[in-house]
């Protein structure tokens, strides 16, 4: 089946590696204007450069920012100020025993695997419920169900 979302613009979080670079690679695939951030600007040409050696001719935008962050989500509301679908992949996880995590440690995690997430949808939802098509996705892991010992937090 081909999807055909030429004219959309999607923003993928967390999309210089991993899961969040083959929603890029497969978005931009299906015609879609992809956003790929990071908070690496190498991280990001690297991604951009891997998307286009798959895709010639992706329609691609890159910016470095930590949507982990109230300051980086700015950042991508200034130079992204609408979207079509967003993509919330963004998630980190520290292999720390549950006991020794301390407070700081937990607020960054919620930080940035729950409030980023919040926070794009915050912002994007308004304009794709006015424009009368939007989508978003939340992306976890199966660590939700079946959470390994080691990835408590």
């Amino acid at each position: 089946m081909k999807i055909d979302l030429t004219g959309k613009l999607a923003i993928v979080s967390g999309s210089t590696a991993g899961i969040g670079l083959g929603i890029s690679k497969a978005l931009a695939e299906s015609g879609a204007t992809v956003v790929v951030i990071g908070r690496e600007t190498a991280k990001v040409d690297q991604a951009l450069a891997s998307i286009r050696q798959s895709v010639p001719d992706a329609q691609l935008r890159g910016l470095t920012a930590d949507l982990g962050t109230a300051e980086g989500a700015e950042l991508l509301f200034a130079a992204e100020p609408r979207a079509d679908i967003l993509v919330n992949n963004l998630g980190i996880f520290n292999d720390v025993d549950f006991f020794d995590a301390p407070d700081s440690e937990w607020t960054r995690f919620y930080e940035v695997n729950v409030i980023s997430g919040v926070r794009l949808s915050r912002h994007y939802v308004p304009d794709m419920v006015k424009q009368g098509w939007g989508r978003v996705i939340f992306l976890s892991s199966e660590s939700g169900v079946a959470t390994p010992a080691d990835m408590i937090n």
